[in-house]
């Protein structure tokens, strides 16, 4: 089956809020400041609730059985329609296993709701037999089926209290772990119009999460140890030709395992 790892990054919905929250007339900033206000007044935090946030990036790795390719959909100047009809357009082509870190619990179903605002074509994506029978035990919407794999959840027990961050468990195993921004800095790195810096930190952490992901293929006996040192050189040698800092730094930064 072809291997589709996904991540996103977001930002606060400012015209969204603008019209929930009437808060016309100010400017992007403190429109943010506002709606960050109010959610830590009813939350204790600063992240914002799902319908409100804004994607920006959607990074993958693809791998099949000929090649194995990491990049950020679209390009910097693509607008949110764009880089969701590309993340289910790219189901459609490929029907692989979505792999994805806390994707259940956050990237999907922010794509859910944001995929309202616009003429999006999904129809493979929310399959479940209707038309392809396959899809009737194995769909990318259960939380326990592998079409969709949340590894967060998966290596939790599907137990929310056992939760781990990627970058911990990422550096656990070895793998290089957060390079050069972090969630929280993604809304400031937008202001200053660093969408290029926001991609290439998504690329990185999505590899973050392929890596974890093939460990977990070795440890349920989906691949031996030979075959897991063969993809981890495939990737390696996929991000040397690459010849981009980032994820030249990315492959610099990994321990051999």
């Amino acid at each position: 089956m072809n291997v589709f790892v996904f991540d996103i990054e977001t930002i606060p919905d400012i015209d969204g809020c603008r019209r929930l929250y009437d808060l016309h007339g100010l400017s992007d900033d403190d429109v943010a400041r506002a709606v960050f206000q109010m959610r830590r007044q009813q939350a204790g935090t600063d992240f914002l609730r799902h319908h409100l946030h804004r994607v920006v990036a959607i990074s993958a790795v693809l791998c099949t059985r000929d090649q194995i390719k990491v990049w950020s959909l679209g390009t910097a100047e693509s607008d949110e329609q764009d880089l969701l009809q590309r993340f289910f357009s790219g189901i459609e082509r490929y029907t692989p296993r979505l792999v994805s870190w806390n994707g259940g619990g956050f990237d999907l179903p922010v794509i859910h709701y944001r995929s309202l605002l616009y003429p999006i074509d999904a129809a493979h994506y929310w399959e479940t037999g209707q038309n392809d029978t396959s899809f009737r035990y194995n769909n990318y919407l259960s939380r326990y089926h592998e079409r969709h794999t949340d590894l967060m959840d998966v290596l939790a027990g599907f137990q929310p209290r056992a939760n781990a961050p990627l970058d911990e468990i990422a550096s656990l195993c070895g793998f290089p772990g957060k390079m050069g921004m972090s969630g929280a800095k993604v809304w400031d790195a937008y202001q200053d119009g660093q969408i290029q810096a926001i991609r290439d930190y998504c690329e990185t952490d999505v590899l973050n999460t392929y890596l974890v992901y093939l460990n977990f293929e070795r440890s349920r006996g989906h691949l031996d140890q030979t075959q897991y040192r063969a993809e981890c050189q495939r990737l390696r040698d996929h991000l040397k030709a690459s010849e981009l800092q980032h994820l030249l730094d990315f492959e610099s930064a990994w321990l051999d395992a």
